[in-house]
Formats: structure tokens, C-alpha cells, sequence
């Protein structure tokens, strides 16, 4: 699968989520906002190529997708109920939490996870790069609604997939384009409402 497709998938699960708990804890987006929220599931579904596999049905990568967003779905919502006061140690707190879960698979199957020096540096560069990622979201949630901040943060996979594109020269379909102007239609709309 071309790197411009994989990213996008799950992340449709991640984005509705929390829209749905949002509005029960108290937000109340504008109907501009509302349209944005509505063509952001849609874009990410073109965005990774828009196919549907009839009658495979669910495989375990696509169940560890889905699984994985709903993590990320809850891990959203959480962020944004941290008080102000609470500066970044709610982000800290998710990174040392997942090391900690981590951990124990790495120590029982410690070969395996033997890295050179040069891709532990790309590990380390890569959790401080979601840890970056998630301390703006923190720092989003905090001056605009929640509904917002976890749509707007759902579209990060346009960005790899333009990288896949223009970097890899991966053909673009139709499919992908739409998703991609779709996107960003939603983010016009979602920061106008």
C-alpha cells in the first residue's frame, strides 16, 4: 500500500469520536463549524484513496486501526479536560504512561528490539515530535472549542500523504485530490466558524 494511504484510515475513527462526547460536555459549534465537522470524515476517507474491500471483512490490522484511534480519541479528550494551571505535565504524564505500557513487551522480547544508536536517535526524534504535536493540541484546546481542536487535529494525515506525493512522486487519484480540497475546505470552514 502506497505510504499516501495507509496513515489516513484510522484517523476517521479518531476525528468522530470525540465529536460526539464534545457535545455532551458542553460544546456548541456554530453551523459554519458543523459543515466543516461533517466533510472532515468524508475527506479522510478520499484522502486515503476512498476504497472499500466488500466482503474481506475486517482484518486484524484494521481492527488494530480502529482500536488505536479510539486510544487517540480518548487521549484527545483527556488533554482538553486538564486545567490551564496545569501547564504541559498532562502531556509528560501520557508519555511516561505509554512508555511504561511499552515497556514490558520490549523487555520480553528485548532482541528483537535491538536498535543501532542512529535509529534510537530517530526513535527519540520521533516521541518528542508527538510529544511537540501534542502539547499544541493541549495548547489549542485551551483557545478554542474542543469539538474544534479535535477535527482540526484529525486532518494531520493530509500532510504525509502530500509528503508521499510530492517526495515518493506517488501518483495522485481523483479520489485523493477531492479528499485532499475537501480538507482543506474544512479547515476554511472550521476556523471561520
Amino acid at each position: 500500500m502506497p505510504f499516501s494511504h495507509w496513515l489516513p484510515q484510522p484517523s476517521t475513527a479518531s476525528s468522530t469520536t470525540p465529536v460526539g462526547c464534545v457535545c455532551f460536555l458542553g460544546d456548541r459549534p456554530t453551523l459554519l463549524a458543523w459543515l466543516g465537522i461533517c466533510v472532515t470524515v468524508p475527506a479522510l476517507w478520499l484522502v486515503s484513496g476512498g476504497e472499500t474491500r466488500h466482503g474481506a471483512g475486517a482484518t486484524p490490522a484494521t481492527v488494530d486501526g480502529l482500536l488505536a484511534s479510539l486510544g487517540v480519541a480518548v487521549q484527545y479528550i483527556g488533554l482538553a479536560q486538564a486545567s490551564a494551571g496545569s501547564g504541559v505535565w498532562p502531556v509528560v504524564a501520557g508519555r511516561v504512561a505509554a512508555v511504561v505500557v511499552v515497556l514490558p513487551g520490549v523487555w520480553r522480547r528485548g532482541p528483537q528490539f535491538r536498535q543501532s544508536p542512529k535509529a534510537l536517535v530517530q526513535a527519540v526524534a520521533i516521541g518528542a515530535g508527538a510529544a511537540l504535536g501534542l502539547t499544541l493540541y493541549l495548547w489549542a484546546t485551551r483557545l478554542q472549542m474542543l469539538a474544534l481542536a479535535v477535527v482540526l487535529a484529525s486532518l494531520y494525515p493530509a500532510i504525509p500523504t502530500v509528503l508521499g506525493l510530492a517526495m515518493l512522486h506517488e501518483k495522485v487519484s481523483r479520489r485523493q485530490l477531492v479528499g485532499l480540497v475537501s480538507a482543506g475546505t474544512a479547515i476554511v470552514l472550521l476556523t471561520l466558524g
